[in-house]
């Protein structure tokens, strides 16, 4: 049994939630990159890095993202 390919998600959405709760990593939850978010949860959690790392590593991923994790393009 072949699995279908996922709907699309929206890059809007996925760009919204990396500029508001990018730092929390729920951008990553989004668009099935959940490694990425839960490096990034654990960065805030188990130390301050998070504060200063984080911001920066979500504005990189709003920029370079195109897909998410299973290789659909963002609509």
């Amino acid at each position: 049994m072949t699995d279908a390919p996922s709907a699309p998600k929206s890059r809007t959405t996925y760009i919204l939630l990396a500029l508001f709760l990018g730092s929390l990593g729920i951008h990553n939850f989004y668009s099935g990159h959940k490694k990425h978010g839960f490096i990034k949860l654990g960065l805030l959690v188990a130390c301050g890095l998070g504060l200063i790392v984080n911001p920066i590593w979500c504005i990189v991923e709003m920029i370079t993202v195109k897909q998410d994790s299973e290789g659909v393009q963002f609509n």
